[in-house]
């Protein structure tokens, strides 16, 4: 059930990648403004995986999946009836919601379900569950463009959302959640309220600096601070934080939620960079580029599963340290890339990426819920997933931001969108450095991993 939704979301995210140039054709807006398509949805998610994390412990982990699977399912229904580009990135917003609400209480629920000598293999079918979507998106995707149109895309999902809830209505244990809960607890408005500002801020930044001034920046890099220094002090002083302090200051909680971001991270620099030079230095057609991508998500399938059934039997620090390594030493290898690099050396090496982001994910994951007690299950979960998150947004900035800022030094302000053959040195040296960047996350958050107890 709970891997069914993780398929379903991470399918969509996956599909509407393949269809933005659609989209942006359908309805004659630029690339910039299409993009707000995918960056609503993200922000979204991150600013309210908490909330839903949060409200999910009071209100039942059960019954706030089967809402967020209807909400996930009729904003999938009011994307494909869009009649503008505004309607469509506010339908995706809403979207983005219901999938907040299946990913925060999804892993809690693989808690209520698995016994604790089972959890890692639990949570590693889920792992596999995520690989599939991501495997099967853009395919589905490109099909549902060429035979039908982008509008397919959001109705293919329907019919398994609609399976999913009336599964879910029967085999969800929604009537034995505790209600002590919701007598108990409040809401902490003013700490969503800052979260969502210090996000929306943070989102900005990473996404349109090109087109700000120095002093708009430094301006909302400063409002960014404050924000962030008064969402601290408010989650100090309330009763039931957003994010409860207690949790941060244990090590296993804080190590887990430290290197998810780290590998998120690592990971989406390396998936935003990789395709720019598939296409521009090996100039391989677009579909060929889509199955040499297909790799990374290949090893996640088959090593997923494997990864947590090792956690049951010894842990989450030799796992998780191990697979961090991996991802470093890959990472670092690529950095050899260049114009005669042959694809099957890619393919390797993006398996093996693919395998160490296996190895790491579901026990990482797992060292939280197996230890965190009942009553934060759902905040915890909504935490881990909203580091995951943080950890996409960090990448995409990080990666355009470096290699952008590497290119243009290199190439004496050259200019991606008119690459001349002339820039392909310049192209591979800031490649190589962003790669070097990305290989010294994945070892931070290697040697900060090896430090957690269990």
């Amino acid at each position: 059930m709970v891997a069914a939704g993780v398929l379903m979301s991470t399918m969509d995210s996956s599909m509407i990648n393949v269809a933005l140039p659609s989209i942006m054709r359908s309805f004659s807006t630029s690339l910039p403004a299409t993009q707000l398509v995918v960056l609503v949805y993200l922000s979204t998610i991150t600013i309210t995986l908490v909330v839903w994390g949060h409200l999910a412990d009071i209100y039942g982990r059960g019954k706030t999946f089967l809402v967020g699977i209807l909400v996930f399912a009729g904003a999938a229904l009011g994307c494909s009836c869009a009649g503008s580009l505004a309607q469509l990135v506010a339908m995706r917003s809403i979207q983005g919601a219901g999938a907040a609400m299946m990913m925060s209480s999804g892993p809690a629920i693989i808690k209520m379900v698995f016994p604790p000598d089972q959890l890692g293999r639990g949570l590693g079918l889920v792992g596999l569950a995520t690989s599939c979507g991501l495997m099967s998106g853009p395919v589905v995707s490109g099909l549902l463009i060429q035979y039908f149109s982008w509008r397919g895309i959001f109705l293919v999902t329907l019919p398994l959302s609609l399976s999913m809830f009336v599964v879910g209505r029967f085999q969800l244990r929604l009537n034995q959640e505790s209600l002590v809960a919701r007598l108990n607890r409040s809401y902490d408005w003013k700490g969503f309220f800052l979260w969502a500002v210090s996000i929306l801020l943070f989102v900005n930044l990473i996404s349109f600096y090109e087109i700000m001034s120095i002093r708009i920046i430094a301006l909302m890099i400063i409002c960014l601070l404050l924000v962030s220094i008064a969402f601290v002090l408010v989650e100090r002083r309330v009763q039931d934080p957003l994010m409860p302090c207690i949790l941060f200051r244990r090590r296993y909680f804080s190590t887990a939620s430290i290197t998810a971001a780290l590998s998120f991270t690592v990971l989406f620099i390396v998936i935003l960079i990789i395709p720019f030079y598939l296409d521009t230095i090996l100039q391989l057609p677009a579909n060929r580029i889509g199955l040499v991508m297909l790799a990374l998500p290949s090893s996640l399938v088959i090593v997923s599963p494997l990864a947590g059934w090792l956690y049951d039997h010894i842990g989450a620090r030799i796992l998780t340290t191990s697979g961090l390594a991996v991802c470093s030493l890959a990472i670092f290898s690529m950095t050899r890339f260049d114009t005669q690099t042959p694809i099957i050396e890619i393919l390797v090496k993006l398996s093996l990426l693919g395998a160490g982001q296996a190895i790491f994910l579901s026990p990482n994951s797992a060292s939280i819920l197996s230890k965190v007690e009942e009553r934060y299950t759902g905040i915890a979960s909504g935490i881990l997933a909203t580091a995951r998150n943080l950890g996409m947004l960090v990448g995409v900035g990080l990666s355009g931001t470096v290699f952008s800022l590497v290119f243009a030094r290199y190439s004496g302000g050259g200019d991606l969108h008119a690459f001349q053959a002339e820039y392909i040195p310049h192209f591979l040296v800031a490649l190589q450095w962003t790669f070097y960047l990305a290989a010294s996350l994945s070892a931070a958050g290697c040697f900060l991993s090896s430090l957690r107890n269990g």
